[in-house]
C-alpha cells in the first residue's frame, strides 16, 4: 500500500487551482488562434484576437484570466492501493483549492443558495471519485465559471426521440444560451446512463482537448455534425455575429434504460480553465 502525505495533496491542488486560473491551456489557445485565422467577419477576428491578447496578460502578469474565476470543480481517479497519510482525500482538496484561491488573488463565489451571502474561500471543493486499479491518485481540475454553467441543461428525452431529438435539443440550447455563456464556447454532450450520470458525463466529455477526435466513428460524425450546426448559428465571439460560435463539442455515450434516454448539455465559456496533475 502506498502513502501519500496529505500536504503534497494540499499543495498539488493548491497550485493546479492558480495555474486553472492564469494560463489558458494550449490547446484552446490554439483553437482560438485558428478560428481567428479562419474568421470571415473582421469584428469577430477582433475579438478572437482580444481574447488571445488576454491569455498572453494573464499569463505575463500572473493576473485571472476572468474575473469570474469559477467554482473549483473535481475528477478524481484514486488507485485501489494508495492511501493519504494524515487526512482523508476528500478534506486535502477542499483544503488545496481554498489555499489555491486564497493565495492566487482568484475570486471566491461560493454562496448561501438562499441568503446569497459569500461563503468567503470559496468552499466546497466539487468533488467527482472513481476507484480505479494502482497506487496512483489523478487529479483533473477545472474552473467553471456561472455564466456557462448557468446556461447548462438536462433533460430525459422520449427514447423514440433518438438522434434527432438530441440533435435539435443541444443546437436549440446554445441558441437559447446567445452570448450568456461569452462564446466561443465548448459544448459537452452526456446521453445515456441516468439524470445525473449525464450531467456528470456532459462536463467530464468538457475536459478532452479541443483537437481529440472521439474513438468511435459514428459519435465522432455526431460531434462534427453539432459543431458544423452550432457555428451556422451565427451567434459569433461574445454573441456578436461570426463564424466562430464554438470550439468544439465532445460527447460521451453510456447505455441507459430502456424506457429513457438522459440528455445533458454542459456549457463552457472560451476561458476553458482545467488542469490535470497525476500523483
Amino acid at each position: 500500500m502506498r502513502t501519500i502525505p496529505r500536504q503534497t495533496i494540499v499543495d498539488t491542488v493548491a497550485s493546479m487551482c492558480m495555474a486553472a486560473g492564469r494560463y489558458l491551456p494550449d490547446d484552446v489557445l490554439d483553437a482560438l488562434v485558428k478560428a481567428e485565422k479562419g474568421e470571415s467577419l473582421e469584428s469577430a477576428r477582433g475579438i478572437l484576437a482580444q481574447l488571445v491578447d488576454n491569455a498572453a496578460l494573464s499569463s505575463k502578469t500572473g493576473l485571472p484570466l476572468c474575473q469570474d474565476c469559477g467554482l473549483g470543480v473535481f475528477f478524481v481517479e484514486a488507485g485501489e492501493d494508495v492511501r493519504v497519510e494524515g487526512g482523508t482525500l476528500r478534506e486535502a482538496i477542499n483544503a488545496g483549492m481554498v489555499q489555491g484561491y486564497k493565495d492566487g488573488f482568484l475570486r471566491k463565489s461560493t454562496c448561501d443558495p438562499f441568503t446569497r451571502q459569500n461563503v468567503g474561500d470559496n468552499s466546497p471543493a466539487i468533488i467527482h471519485f472513481d476507484l480505479v486499479p494502482g497506487d496512483k491518485i489523478k487529479i483533473t481540475m477545472m474552473a467553471k465559471g456561472g455564466g456557462s454553467e448557468n446556461m447548462s441543461r438536462v433533460i430525459m428525452l422520449a427514447p423514440a426521440q433518438g438522434w434527432k431529438g438530441i440533435r435539435e435539443f443541444v443546437i436549440r440550447r446554445v441558441a437559447e444560451s446567445g452570448s450568456n455563456p461569452c462564446p466561443p464556447i465548448l459544448v459537452g454532450v452526456g446521453i445515456g446512463g441516468n439524470f445525473e450520470l449525464a450531467a456528470i458525463n456532459a462536463k467530464k466529455a468538457l475536459m478532452r482537448e479541443v483537437d481529440d477526435v472521439h474513438p468511435d466513428p459514428k459519435v465522432a460524425e455526431m460531434e462534427a455534425d453539432l459543431l458544423q450546426s452550432i457555428n451556422r448559428l451565427g451567434i459569433g465571439p461574445m454573441g456578436l455575429g461570426g463564424d466562430t460560435t464554438c470550439l468544439g463539442v465532445k460527447i460521451s455515450v453510456v447505455p441507459c434504460h430502456l424506457a429513457s434516454l438522459p440528455l445533458a448539455v454542459n456549457i463552457q465559456c472560451h476561458s476553458s480553465r482545467h488542469k490535470e496533475v497525476t500523483l
